[in-house]
């Protein structure tokens, strides 16, 4: 999950598993793979560092193989 915020300055989570794109056309847009749109105050650049971070922590969780 990351933390975003709305336009309005409302913090807002997200599954970071389900986004299937981010754009920013200037207000940044992510779009879910169930087709929701939302619109947050971050710049698309802050948005995939955040998916990253998660990605990242997510893989320090797992057993060594």
């Amino acid at each position: 999950m990351i933390t975003t915020s709305r336009l309005n300055g409302k913090p807002l989570v997200i599954n970071a598993e389900l986004i299937r794109t981010v754009e920013e056309n200037p207000d940044t847009t992510i779009t879910l793979v169930n087709g929701d749109r939302i619109i947050v105050k971050e710049s698309m650049k802050e948005v995939v560092s955040k998916v990253i971070d998660y990605g990242r922590h997510l893989r320090r969780m797992m057993p060594p193989g």
